[in-house]
């Protein structure tokens, strides 16, 4: 039996799930498809389980720092980390009850569970069954990319698609990949009692963001114990009496090498792109994705694609901005279509410092811009660093020459958060000396945006020109 539908979404992930739920709301007869289950990377392995690992090392490492809070405990007390994972798996359960396909059914849109496969331009077969359909969108996200090293398949590594499955922590951990998915689980896993060792093949670990800023992070997970290997490439893995050695190469090929228990794969994520049959439906792709055009249209007229699937980046909040162009532009007429746009994309590195970020790094507009001017503001320059005990950190803004954000950066507690204020200005083009005129509420970290706008403000002040008319303003 044939089933037509107006839209069909392959992929429950953060982008399909959008996607299916803007075009019903559209008023489009809508099929979401998902070849497991609905929810997708984020809420099975990817933000959700991580995020509650996260909380419970940083709870943890509180308490340890307990006396730095004027706080002493009476008698001995020892965490005990054995329950960390059962509540990271309440946690991953108690969301997906809300991404089940029944909620989905409520609202009338169709829930298919099984491997979908095209089999010409506008028809897919599942679980025996065809579906056709007026217009697609592909969202089927990625999966951990692993390299072909010298007997890692023969190691049962771990990846971020298995580590939130662990019933025990292991005692050591060999993390492959100094990128913002392997820092941030080696330091929630060393908080949390592993002994953390990090594989980088790069001179430093979260080489993306700016040079001044990731030192911070780097510093904080040395002192807490973990172990950096940079400028170490991993090109050989083997078991000995119970135990994963890995041989590391340097720049020069001097060879030395590290055990530990387990090791995690954290280099990259790979598109999903496999066995879909895209060629039948005349879909061009490539290892790094589906091909695309600005409004996310396909090779194929009537699919269009979202997420992970496509790139360039991969976070759920990309993934649903897509989805929401995507679906616009397969259901309306090209009159109303828009294209995706990528200059002002945020992100954050949930680690302790948390590290976000939006626009250029200072390296990167000095290479794009004649002239840029950059501020600074460390975190202990507002008092509630101070009552937070959390001093460590630093704001960084890039402006072109006409004051306009082209790049911020924050390392320190609630970076995600201070971030927003700095996005805003980027986003509305808001010059960065308005923001000093806001009023922020004291005593808060967010005062940070202001006091970096204030030097902007300042140093506008100090132009020859403001000097004069500030002295025509002022009363006699």
């Amino acid at each position: 039996m044939d089933r037509l539908f107006d839209m069909v979404v392959i992929g429950g992930g953060s982008g399909g799930l959008f996607a299916a739920s803007v075009a019903n709301t559209l008023g489009a007869k809508t099929c979401l498809i998902d070849k497991k289950r609905l929810g997708g990377d984020c809420t099975w392995y990817g933000c959700m389980p991580s995020k509650s690992l996260i909380k419970s090392a940083a709870v943890a490492e509180h308490f340890k720092k307990r006396e730095a809070f004027g706080l002493k405990l009476s008698g001995n007390a020892n965490i005990d980390a054995s329950g960390v994972m059962s509540h990271v798996q309440e946690i991953i359960n108690d969301i997906g009850e809300h991404e089940k396909p029944s909620v989905f059914e409520e609202r009338g849109i169709t829930v298919i569970i099984g491997p979908p496969k095209f089999l010409n331009e506008n028809t897919l077969e599942v679980n025996n069954e065809k579906i056709t359909f007026k217009k697609c969108i592909i969202s089927t996200g990625s999966h951990p990319l692993i390299l072909p090293i010298e007997g890692l398949q023969d190691i049962d590594y771990l990846t971020n698609e298995t580590v939130f499955s662990l019933e025990k922590l292991p005692d050591s951990l060999i993390v492959l990949g100094g990128g913002p998915i392997g820092v941030e689980l080696s330091q929630a896993l060393n908080r949390l009692g592993v002994k953390v060792s990090i594989v980088e093949m790069m001179d430093r670990i979260l080489f993306r963001e700016d040079n001044e800023v990731s030192p911070f992070v780097e510093k904080k997970l040395v002192d807490e114990g973990v172990k950096l290997y940079t400028g170490q490439k991993a090109v050989k893995f083997a078991k000995e009496n119970g135990h994963v050695v890995v041989t590391l190469e340097d720049k020069d090929k001097k060879s030395s090498s590290l055990s530990a228990s387990r090791v995690l794969a954290a280099i990259g994520r790979a598109p999903n792109v496999e066995g879909l049959d895209l060629e039948k439906a005349g879909v061009k792709y490539s290892r790094k994705g589906i091909e695309a055009n600005a409004h996310l249209q396909t090779t194929n007229k009537k699919i269009f694609v979202c997420g992970d699937v496509v790139g360039p980046y991969q976070f759920s909040h990309v993934a649903a901005y897509q989805a929401y162009v995507a679906v616009r532009n397969a259901l309306f007429r090209k009159i109303a279509w828009s294209k995706v746009s990528y200059i002002n994309v945020p992100w954050a590195t949930f680690t302790d410092p948390e590290l976000a970020r939006v626009g250029f790094t200072e390296i990167e507009a000095r290479e794009k811009y004649s002239k840029i001017k950059v501020y600074k503001t460390p975190y202990s320059n507002v008092d509630r660093s101070k009552t937070d005990v959390a001093t460590e950190g630093l704001i960084k803004v890039i402006t072109d020459k006409k004051g306009y954000v082209v790049g911020a950066h924050v390392v320190g507690s609630d970076a995600g958060e201070i971030i927003q204020g700095f996005l805003i200005a980027k986003s509305l083009k808001i010059k960065l000396e308005k923001l000093a005129s806001i009023l922020f509420i004291y005593p808060t970290l967010s005062e940070l945006v202001k006091k970096t706008a204030a030097q902007a403000l300042v140093e506008k002040a100090g132009n020859p020109l403001v000097k004069l008319l500030i002295k025509l303003l002022k009363k006699t």
